[in-house]
């Protein structure tokens, strides 16, 4: 009777998992994680601004670049780092398993840089379709374990520096042994190919020109005025708008209160500006409204003043922002009244809102009822 034993490294002849096809993988890869991490910084930079951080007003797609880089980088991310677990998966089969101190160091980092890994992508994407089944938040947990992910990866990369220059430093080349399975150029064309059939089927939320192809896209013209809404009225609290409805602007010169129609005699500017949201879609749309520096300017506001936004929204993270000075008081900083030439809709934002140029969509605040000078 053949007697069944446990598998050995040595048993996986694949051509996958030459260390050449694992050290490619693994740069593409990192490459997807380095995009993703330096974007997603610089994004809770803009939402959650420490005292010396600044963002600028230009170009106004700014934060829509840097937040479509950073989805479709994670997005790109999955298939890659499927290609490279299965490259080097026959490791786990290696006899002993523990040969020393520094290789169990090693394995421990191996371990929570996959940890982090799967935690990053899998509430990444849980994120892009605003579903989140845990009680922790979001934001804070995303932005700790990308700290652990690329602390374990820069490790990872130190500790096999010397395997992964040597490993880069040869050719794929053709097989001079008979390929079993796939051949090293056919995995990696495979990986490359599967890679970027995720980015087009998903990337369309954020490129434009790329719609056509997202099927899987997450975001379309659907919606209220042709763009999308991801927080509605009823959802946030609010009701129907009465006449009864004032703005209130204060400053160091007073206090103002202006009814819609008082605001809509003001002098208007038109710009067309996009709505970037944080899950990765975007869309631009042609806006009307006054100027929020003119207004803050009717209170004794100075160049250096931020303004407080208040929302009508009855809670929630993001009832109140704050404008910093240098998009307060941008020509193109609108307290916006009107969307591609028509009032606004409710789930936009009625009466008022505010849009901005380069600014993430969770801090165009919608149903506004105070501007303060701070």
């Amino acid at each position: 009777m053949m007697r069944l034993r446990p598998p050995a490294e040595s048993d996986f002849k694949g051509s996958a998992h030459d260390v050449r096809v694992t050290s490619r993988i693994g740069l593409w890869l990192g490459i997807a994680f380095g995009l993703c991490f330096v974007t997603g910084l610089l994004s809770h930079g803009v939402q959650h601004p420490p005292a010396w951080f600044s963002w600028p007003t230009r170009p106004v797609n700014l934060f829509r670049i840097n937040q479509g880089v950073h989805v479709i980088s994670g997005i790109a991310a999955i298939p890659l780092l499927v290609a490279k677990l299965w490259t080097v998966y026959p490791k786990l089969f290696a006899k002993p398993a523990i040969r020393s101190l520094p290789h169990a160091l090693e394995r421990l980092s191996i371990f929570a840089l996959l940890a982090a890994a799967f935690f990053q992508l899998a509430s990444g994407l849980f994120n892009v379709a605003q579903n989140y089944p845990w009680r922790f938040y979001f934001v804070t947990a995303h932005y700790a374990v990308a700290w652990i992910a690329v602390g374990a990866l820069l490790l990872h990369v130190a500790v096999k520096l010397p395997l992964i220059r040597d490993a880069l430093s040869k050719p794929v080349g053709l097989q001079q042994e008979p390929a079993v399975g796939l051949s090293r150029r056919a995995f990696l064309r495979g990986t490359g190919l599967a890679t970027g059939a995720a980015v087009l089927a998903t990337a369309g939320a954020t490129v434009p020109g790329l719609q056509g192809l997202s099927f899987l896209g997450w975001r379309s013209t659907k919606g209220p005025q042709g763009l999308p809404v991801n927080r509605t009225a009823s959802a946030a609290g609010v009701a129907r708008i009465t006449d009864t409805w004032r703005l209130e602007i204060t400053g160091p010169a007073g206090t103002r209160n202006l009814s819609l129609a008082e605001l809509t005699a003001l002098p208007q500017t038109t710009a067309e500006l996009p709505i970037a949201c944080v899950e990765g879609w975007s869309q631009s749309a042609t806006w009307t409204g006054v100027r929020v520096a003119d207004l803050i300017g009717s209170v004794g506001a100075g160049p250096d003043s931020a303004v407080r936004v208040e929302s009508l929204e009855q809670g929630g993270a993001y009832r109140v922002s704050e404008l910093p000075a240098t998009h307060a008081h941008d020509p193109l900083t609108l307290l916006a009244l009107r969307l591609n030439g028509e009032e606004l809709d409710l789930d936009h934002g009625y009466p008022c809102r505010i849009i901005a140029p380069s600014r993430p969509g969770v801090l165009q605040t919608k149903w506004v009822g105070r501007l303060a000078v701070r």
